[in-house]
C-alpha cells in the first residue's frame, strides 16, 4: 500500500525494561470483573438503550453475577440521570453489588455526578482526563504540567464532594488514551492522584489503565502495565484496573497479558460491545479462564439466553462465529474435524475421563448451554463420513460399522452438494433409509423357514417382479444357510459377508437393526445395507437381501428368474 510511510509508531515503551510478566505461564484466578455494557457499550449503540431496557439489561448482569457494574454518565443525559436516581430510589442495586459512574474532571460535571450519587449504598466514582501527546498537542494544546493539574483539581474536587454526599464512594482515575501517553507521565498523573486521595487498603483506591485506543502489540501493553503497577505509590491499597478496546482486533490478548503483568481487574462489555471495533469481550476473557480450570466467578452456564438478551436489548449482532457465544463456534463441518470429534466423544464416554480433552472442542459445550446434537456437527459437502455417522448415532440410534460410513457418507455428501445446502439430521435420516433399508427391489424377499439337522437347513421365498419362488440352502447359522441359498440359485457372486447388528431404540417402533456388507466378486466392491424389523432374524435377512439389491444395481444385472434360477419355480 503505498500509503504506509505516513504511518508511525504511537505508543511509548517504558524506560526500563518490564518483563516479568513473561515468565508466568497462565492466570491463576480470576479477576475483578466491571461490566461498563450500560455506559461505554450502551453509547456505541445505534439507538441507545431506553430507561426500562438499561434496568432489564441491569438485571441481566446481575445475574451473570457481575458486582460491579458501571451504569452510566449521570451529567451526560436526562436518562443516564434518572437511570441512576431509579436504582437508587427504588432500591434496586442488590447489597453486594457496586455500581461505577464516569465523570470528566470538570467542576459541574462532578458536582452533578455526586448529586445522582445521593444515598448511593455504595459507589465507583471514576475520574478521568486525556494524557496522550496527541490529545495534548491537538486537542487540547496544553502542557503536562496543565494536564496534571486538571486531574489534580478534580480529585481535590471529588474528596470535598464525598464529604458532602450521603453514601459510601470508591475513587478510581483514569489517564484516558493511556496507551498513547508517555509512560512515565502516566505513572506521574497517577501518583500526582494518589497524593489527594491517598488510599489505605481499607479504602483502596483503582488506577485505570485503558488501552482507549489500541496501538501496539499486546506485550507492549503487558510491559507498559507491568512498568506502572510496579512504580505507583501505595501499591498495597491500589487496585490497578484494565480496560482494552479491540482496535488492532487484540483487546482479549491485550487483558490477559495485562493481568499478567499485575493488573487485578478488568472492565469490558459482554460480547465485546463498544466504540469503534468494540471493548474486551469479557464472556471471552472469563470462558479462556474456565478453559484453564479457573473458576472465572461468573454465571455462564447459559450463554445462548445471555446472548439472546444482548442481542434484544441492544438490537446489536454477534456473529456466528465470536468466540464461544457464536451459532458456529462449536460446529464443524469438515469431514477431518467431524470425524476427530466423533471419536473424541466416544473415546471419552468409554474411558469415563474426568478430564475434558475432546478434539477441536477448548471446552465442553454443554458446561454454557450448547448441545451435543445439533451444535458440535453440522452436515454439507464438505462434511465426511465420521460427522454422518456421529448425527444418525446420536439422533437415532444408528450405530453403522466402520466400514459402512464411507460410502453413507459419499451417499450424503452427494445430495448436499447436488442442493447446496446443509443437511438436517432428518434430512440425513432420510437418505440412509431409503439408500440403504430394506431394499426390496428387484430381489424381493417374502419368507423363510429353518430347520436344524447337522447344519442349518433354510428355505427362503423370493420374488422377483411378479414371479415367486423357493430358494433352499444349507449353511452353519441361520443367515449362513440364507446366504447359501441365494449363491448357489441366484447367477450372483458375493464373498466375504459382514455382519452386525443392534438393538435401535431411537427415533423407531422398531426393535433391531442389522448391517450387512457383501463383497461383489466380479469387481471386488463391497456394497452395505441394512435390515429393519422388530424380529432380529428378520432384520439380519432383509439386511442381506438389501445389500444383494445394492450389489445388483450397482453391477446393473438385469435379473429375471427364467435366466438366473437353477432350481424349480412355484
Amino acid at each position: 500500500m503505498s500509503s504506509v510511510n505516513k504511518y508511525a509508531r504511537q505508543y511509548f515503551m517504558p524506560p526500563e525494561p518490564s518483563l516479568g510478566w513473561t515468565q508466568k505461564e497462565h492466570i491463576t484466578k480470576a479477576p475483578t470483573w466491571c461490566s461498563v455494557d450500560l455506559r461505554d457499550g450502551n453509547q456505541a449503540l445505534v439507538v441507545p438503550m431506553n430507561l426500562d431496557e438499561k434496568l432489564e439489561y441491569f438485571q441481566l448482569l446481575v445475574g451473570i453475577g457481575f458486582k460491579q457494574i458501571e451504569v452510566g454518565f449521570p451529567a451526560a443525559s436526562e436518562t443516564e440521570y434518572a437511570f441512576l436516581r431509579k436504582l437508587i430510589d427504588e432500591n434496586l442495586i442488590p447489597e453486594d453489588v457496586t455500581i461505577q459512574v464516569l465523570t470528566q474532571a470538570r467542576e459541574h460535571i462532578i458536582r452533578k455526578t455526586f448529586a445522582a450519587l445521593r444515598g448511593v449504598n455504595n459507589a465507583i466514582v471514576h475520574l478521568y482526563n486525556s494524557t496522550s501527546l496527541a490529545q495534548r498537542e491537538q486537542v487540547f494544546r496544553s502542557s503536562r504540567q496543565e494536564i496534571v493539574d486538571i486531574a489534580v483539581t478534580g480529585a481535590r474536587l471529588f474528596k470535598e464532594c464525598a464529604e458532602e454526599t450521603e453514601g459510601h464512594f470508591q475513587f478510581q482515575y483514569s489517564p484516558e488514551s493511556f496507551t498513547g501517553t508517555e509512560i512515565e507521565f502516566a505513572l506521574e498523573i497517577c501518583n500526582r492522584v494518589l497524593d489527594v486521595w491517598r488510599p489505605t487498603q481499607n479504602n483502596p483506591v483503582i488506577i485505570n489503565l485503558p488501552a482507549t485506543v489500541s496501538l501496539s502489540m499486546p506485550h507492549v501493553y503487558a510491559s507498559q502495565i507491568e512498568y506502572v503497577s510496579n512504580h505507583l505509590k501505595y501499591r498495597d491499597s491500589v487496585v490497578v484496573s484494565l480496560h482494552p478496546h479491540n482496535d488492532r482486533g487484540t483487546g482479549v490478548a491485550d487483558a490477559e497479558l495485562g493481568l499478567l503483568a499485575g493488573a487485578q481487574r478488568v472492565e469490558g462489555t459482554l460480547f465485546g460491545n463498544g466504540e469503534r471495533t468494540g471493548n474486551v469481550d469479557l464472556i471471552t476473557l472469563a470462558l479462556n479462564l474456565y478453559s484453564h480450570g479457573v473458576n472465572p466467578e461468573l454465571n455462564l452456564q447459559d450463554i445462548p439466553s445471555i446472548l439472546a438478551e444482548h442481542q434484544r436489548l441492544t438490537k446489536m449482532e454477534v456473529g456466528k462465529r465470536h468466540p464461544y457465544g457464536g451459532e458456529l463456534v462449536f460446529t464443524a463441518f469438515s469431514g477431518s474435524h467431524q470425524d476427530a470429534i466423533a471419536k473424541g466423544m466416544k473415546w471419552r464416554e468409554e474411558a469415563q475421563r474426568s478430564h475434558w480433552s475432546v478434539p477441536y472442542l477448548p471446552i465442553d459445550p454443554k458446561d454454557i448451554g450448547r448441545e451435543y446434537e445439533g451444535d458440535i456437527i453440522r452436515i454439507n459437502s464438505q462434511s465426511g463420513k465420521g460427522g454422518i455417522g456421529y448425527v444418525l448415532e446420536q439422533h437415532y440410534g444408528l450405530d453403522l460399522p466402520r466400514e459402512m460410513r464411507e460410502t453413507v457418507g459419499y451417499a450424503v455428501k452427494d445430495v448436499s452438494d447436488r442442493l447446496h445446502k446443509e443437511l438436517m439430521p432428518n434430512e440425513i435420516y432420510e437418505i440412509f433409509m431409503n439408500q440403504y433399508a430394506n431394499i426390496g427391489r428387484p430381489i424381493e424377499f417374502i419368507n423363510f423357514r429353518f430347520t436344524q439337522q447337522r447344519e442349518f437347513e433354510a428355505v427362503v421365498t423370493i420374488r422377483i417382479n411378479d414371479t415367486i419362488t423357493d430358494l433352499e440352502g444349507i449353511g452353519n447359522g441361520r443367515l449362513d444357510a440364507i446366504s447359501n441359498a441365494l449363491l448357489s440359485n441366484l447367477e450372483i457372486e458375493y464373498s466375504d459377508l459382514v455382519y452386525s447388528e443392534h438393538a435401535l431404540e431411537i427415533g423407531s417402533k422398531s426393535h433391531a437393526i442389522s448391517y450387512i456388507g457383501i463383497t461383489a466378486v466380479s469387481d471386488g466392491n463391497t456394497y452395505w445395507a441394512c435390515g429393519v424389523d422388530s424380529d432380529i432374524m428378520t432384520s439380519s435377512v432383509k439386511a442381506l437381501f438389501s445389500a444383494l439389491n445394492k450389489l445388483v444395481l450397482g453391477l446393473g444385472i438385469s435379473v429375471s428368474l427364467e435366466d438366473m434360477v437353477n432350481t424349480g419355480q412355484n
